[in-house]
Parts: structure tokens; C-alpha cells; sequence
């Protein structure tokens, strides 16, 4: 295990060595050279996963509120000897991020080299269970998706381009870091991503309620993808009519469920029917 870094003090909210920190509540790093941020002890800890384990996530640098430095010690100890600690008192520390509801601990990290979604596909193991999303836009639902996908052991998340980034920061927070440990891609389009896991052997269910079928009649196969689209709208007739579907029974007078708690409920009823679980 790595000795811990020595704490570098910032007395400077304007101090350079920490300007990519500076106002995240007003703007996100998203599609800035790769490069995320990471909020509180459970994302961190999964940070130094994700680092470790070599998928194309690495932590840059950290910040901390200068009271969280002792209880953090052994995860610290986590990251490379490379990757600098930050330190500074509340008034800094709130100049720097812009907003007090940090619980005191940031991370910068960048996601530069995560592979592309062909190149995961094929890398996917025999059996495997895929979540797919086409057109997800609240960041929320997709940090909800990514942390139900991590609970019922999905291989791996593919979303079309239309869906929003899960490397926004209140995403990776919403799934509890699963964003930075759970191998995904998003690009194409939700017909490219169908064919692509179509060639790949899938057997994919939509998820509508006007599903063919019960969530539960859903038959074990080697390799299923369970395909969930946009809020209010769902799958577009096009991707339903292409693909077989699935429903999950509910009481009468409700339109339909939030798309991640539908995932939730989805993911659990297949896992449980291939044994994952």
C-alpha cells in the first residue's frame, strides 16, 4: 500500500493548483479533457477502485475540508503517491467549490481512456447482462440506473448519444460512484446500438407497459439486454416494434413507472431467472 502524500494547505481560493475545483456548482467538467468530479467518501473510495483496477478512470488530484484529513488516512493511502491531497479550512474550502453542500471532500479525475462501445462489446464475457438507454436526459435517472445496474451484477451500460453524460457530477453522486466502476459506452444511435447487440447475440426486451409479456416471463438466455428509454415518452415505436417487450404489472391509474425504478425492478426479475444474483 502507497504512504499517504503530505496535505498541501491552500490559503488562496484563486490558487491555480486547484482551479479546475473552482465553482463546480456553476458549471461541470464534463467533456473537458476527460476530466470529472468525484463528491464525498463513498465516491471517493470507489475512485480509488476504479484507479486501481485500471478501466480507464483515474483521480487526479483531491480536495478535502481540512477536519476530514484524519478520518480519511487509510483511504488516501488508496491512490497513487502521485495524486495530490488539498487541504483548506470551510471559508476556503466553500470560495473554491461555490456552494457548502460538499460534505468536504472533492476529487478531480479524468476518463480519457474508457473504451468505445464495439471494443466492449466484444469483451463481454459469454454470459453477460447488459443495461442499454436510449435518450435518458435527467441526471438523476441515470445515476439511479447506473447504482440499480451495479446492485444486480450488469456487465456493462450502453446508451445512445441522445442520453445524457454519466460522468456529470450529480450523476456519478446519485449512483454512489457506481458511474466510475461499471464498464459503459455512449455514442450512436439507439437503431445502431439495437443492431450492434443484436450481432453480439443478445436477446433484448424493451421495457414498455404495454410490454407483450410480464417482467417475470422474461426466459433466462446466456446474454440479455434490457433496453429502457427516455422519461414521459419511453421507447419510440420504432426501437418497441424492433425488439421483443416486457411490462411490469402495477396497479390502474398510474401511466407508468420512473424509468430507474422500472430498471430496478427489471434488472432484479432477470438476474434472479439467470442466477446472477
Amino acid at each position: 500500500m502507497n504512504a499517504a502524500p503530505s496535505p498541501i494547505r491552500i490559503e488562496d481560493p484563486s490558487d491555480t493548483r486547484i482551479a479546475a475545483f473552482m465553482s463546480i456548482k456553476e458549471r461541470d467538467l464534463t467533456g473537458r479533457q476527460g476530466r470529472f468530479i468525484a463528491e464525498g467518501t463513498v465516491v471517493l473510495r470507489m475512485l480509488a477502485a476504479a484507479h486501481r483496477s485500471g478501466c480507464g478512470v483515474a483521480a487526479e488530484a483531491i480536495l478535502l475540508l481540512e477536519n476530514r484529513l484524519a478520518g480519511l488516512a487509510e483511504l488516501l493511502v488508496q491512490f497513487p503517491f502521485d495524486v495530490p491531497v488539498f487541504v483548506a479550512d470551510a471559508r476556503v474550502f466553500d470560495a473554491i467549490a461555490g456552494f457548502n453542500m460538499h460534505r468536504g471532500v472533492l476529487a478531480l479525475g479524468r476518463s480519457d481512456t474508457m473504451p468505445r462501445r464495439d471494443a466492449l462489446l466484444a469483451a463481454l464475457p459469454a454470459n453477460s447482462l447488459v443495461l442499454a438507454a436510449c435518450g435518458i436526459s435527467n441526471h438523476d435517472n441515470m445515476g439511479s440506473l447506473f447504482r440499480n445496474a451495479a446492485a444486480f451484477g450488469v456487465d456493462a451500460v450502453l446508451m445512445d448519444a441522445s442520453s445524457c453524460d454519466p460522468m456529470y457530477r450529480k450523476s456519478i453522486r446519485v449512483s454512489v460512484g457506481s458511474v466510475l466502476t461499471l464498464p459503459f459506452a455512449r455514442e450512436g444511435t439507439a437503431a445502431e446500438l439495437i443492431g450492434r447487440l443484436q450481432a453480439a447475440g443478445f436477446a433484448i426486451w424493451g421495457l414498455s407497459p404495454r410490454g407483450e409479456i410480464d417482467v417475470a416471463e422474461i426466459p433466462p438466455a446466456p446474454r440479455t439486454a434490457l433496453l429502457v428509454g427516455t422519461e414521459g415518452e419511453g421507447l419510440p415505436e420504432a426501437i418497441l416494434s424492433a425488439v421483443r417487450t416486457a411490462r411490469i404489472r402495477q396497479r390502474s391509474g398510474l401511466d407508468s413507472l420512473n424509468v430507474a425504478m422500472a430498471a430496478g425492478i427489471a434488472l432484479h426479475q432477470v438476474a434472479s431467472a439467470n442466477g446472477r444474483i
